[in-house]
């Protein structure tokens, strides 16, 4: 068995020496990115021989293109059928489209047909799409089984399984699912299987359905306890279609003297700071489609004070050194925590105290938790500063620059203008005309300010990672829960919600971890004791997040039924 492991980036470059043909190259480009991050780099020539593979690396180190990359490759070497030629296994349905979407935009040169398929989502459209042929599905482990048992999901044009983030989908439940869906695979497959831990199940799994596997396992870099800068973090949760407003309406507030603001690709980079530049911004772009000398002009106008806002990629902004630097801004979260250490640590640095904020979508909150474990340091979520915060922060400038005025001196000429206009107004009235006019003139209409949702409220799940996937998921598939003093023992901070629905409707806890997953936005981790009787289910989940659970699953179906969801009501004793 070949063992690659313990591997770090070493900084080279990307996608060119890696055997992907030239569609592909061509659509990484595109997309801005500039370099393989180390399990891309180690997997994809693996993956590209045929060979099984076990890759185990944290969430966000680029385990998707490891794998759609591969995937998409074979798919242009092969002829077209209307069945699948690869399934990728997901654990929830926020993943499946993320990865589906991934799959999309590498594989649009190649007319790539991908479909993710979930619960939740209605199966006649599923059934159409795969009527029509499509080549790469996407799917959880249940939503697959239904498929299969229906006969609408054939795997005899199969070439690939893959199992992405195959120790989540344990922790929910789906073990038994997936042997079920592996056995009905042709044995001559491809088997890829990527977990971020290495638990005895999962070795399991690979011993019984890979065939002598590459083995890859991604060092993470050792981010000590109170390592990380001590500088204010903050994230704003953001929808992105409302990304762009929120990042400056944030910069009105902070108003840092010199920020960097980093984006994951080239692509980006150059979309945002046109986009800052029309509203107003002096910024600059920099990434590595830049040439030494436009590099250097940009680096001499952020230092002259000349532009205020560096919109960069990491590889672009790689031993720079700022000293101005006050503010760091991540537009989207970045994909590994120590990325995030390192962009964080350009400010705060020689005692100087610096802010680090983060734009994350509801999608990357799993991202943003994962980076506090590392580096053991709270990311506060906060509110989107309000259209009255920001008019309140712009009178402030603006009573700020009439102090600096009134400081200054030369008034003397400005005197008989005042003195007219007090044979005919209240002094305080010519007063508060002054300031409105300095004020408008300064920040000039503020009626069209775009409204951003407030997505800050979610649970907070610190106080639930107590629970670990062991005792969360004590319970096995086929072994319900049956805990009768769970309403006694009950976590603090946890509540029980009500499902109508039980054994007799062949739930099972799978099955309400799954679904409250997918609907709901928890992790295995985040869900506590599961009571399943005959006609109703009782599910402990945090108190925060209760109503957020109840009006998902409300909303949606369990087993492709509508059931009753309650908080559970208490008998006085």
């Amino acid at each position: 068995m070949e063992i690659v492991q313990n591997i770090q980036d070493d900084g080279e470059d990307g996608f060119s020496g890696l055997g992907l043909g030239p569609e592909l190259l061509a659509a990484v480009t595109e997309l801005g990115y500039e370099e393989a991050t180390p399990i891309q780099r180690e997997a994809i020539p693996s993956l590209l021989e045929g060979r099984d593979l076990v890759g185990q690396a944290a969430t966000g180190t680029g385990k998707t293109a490891a794998f759609a990359l591969p995937i998409l490759q074979r798919l242009g070497e092969l002829e077209r059928r209307n069945a699948p030629m690869a399934l990728v296994l997901v654990p929830t349905r926020e993943l499946a489209v993320q990865v589906s979407e991934a799959l999309h935009k590498y594989g649009r040169r190649l007319n790539a047909r991908v479909l993710p398929i979930y619960g939740g989502q209605p199966i006649g459209r599923q059934l159409r799409a795969l009527e029509r042929g499509v080549d790469v599905v996407v799917a959880t482990p249940g939503r697959a089984l239904d498929h299969i048992a229906r006969g609408t999901l054939p795997f005899d044009n199969l070439r690939m399984v893959v199992l992405d983030e195959a120790d989540e989908m344990l922790d929910m439940g789906f073990a038994e699912d997936i042997e079920a869906i592996l056995q009905k695979t042709p044995e001559g497959r491809q088997t890829v299987l990527f977990s971020a831990t290495m638990p005895s199940r999962i070795e399991g799994i690979a011993r019984r359905h890979l065939r002598s596997p590459v083995r890859i396992q991604i060092a993470r870099e050792s981010v000590a306890a109170g390592e990380a800068p001590r500088v204010r973090q903050t994230a704003y949760m953001i929808p992105r279609a409302h990304k762009v407003a929120a990042i400056g309406r944030i910069l009105d507030v902070e108003a840092p003297s010199a920020a960097i603001v980093f984006c994951r690709t080239r692509t980006e980079v150059d979309h945002l700071t046109e986009t800052l530049n029309g509203r107003g911004y002096r910024a600059e772009a920099l990434h590595g489609g830049m040439n030494q000398e436009q590099r250097d002009r940009v680096m001499a106008r952020l230092r002259s004070g000349t532009a205020e806002l560096l919109i960069a990629t990491d590889v672009a902004a790689r031993g720079l050194d700022v000293e101005q630097l006050t503010h760091v801004f991540n537009y989207d979260v970045p994909s590994a925590p120590e990325s995030y250490v390192h962009r964080i640590g350009r400010v705060g640095r020689a005692g100087r105290e610096g802010v680090a904020i983060t734009l994350a979508e509801p999608r990357e909150l799993r991202l943003l938790k994962n980076i506090e474990r590392v580096t053991k340091q709270r990311i506060d979520i906060a509110k989107i500063p309000t259209v009255e915060d920001l008019r309140a922060r712009r009178l402030e400038h603006t009573k700020s620059a009439i102090r600096q005025s009134a400081m200054g001196g030369d008034l003397e000429r400005f005197r008989s203008v005042i003195e007219s206009l007090a044979d005919e107004f209240d002094i305080m009235e010519v007063v508060l005309a002054a300031v409105k006019l300095a004020h408008e003139t300064t920040v000039g209409n503020e009626s069209d300010e775009e409204t951003i949702p407030d997505m800050s409220a979610r649970p907070d799940r610190d106080r639930n990672d107590r629970y670990d996937r062991a005792d969360s998921y004590a319970r096995r598939p086929g072994k319900p829960v049956d805990r009768p003093h769970a309403r006694r023992t009950q976590g603090e901070g946890m509540t029980r919600v009500f499902i109508g629905a039980g054994r007799s409707a062949g739930i099972r806890p799978q099955d309400l971890v799954g679904a409250i997953a997918n609907e709901a936005g928890l992790t295995g981790r985040d869900i506590g004791s599961i009571e399943i009787s005959d006609r109703f289910s009782l599910v402990e989940v945090p108190e925060a997040a209760a109503d957020n659970v109840i009006a998902a699953l409300s909303e949606s179906t369990i087993k492709g039924k509508k059931a009753t969801v309650r908080r559970e009501r208490y008998r006085s004793n």
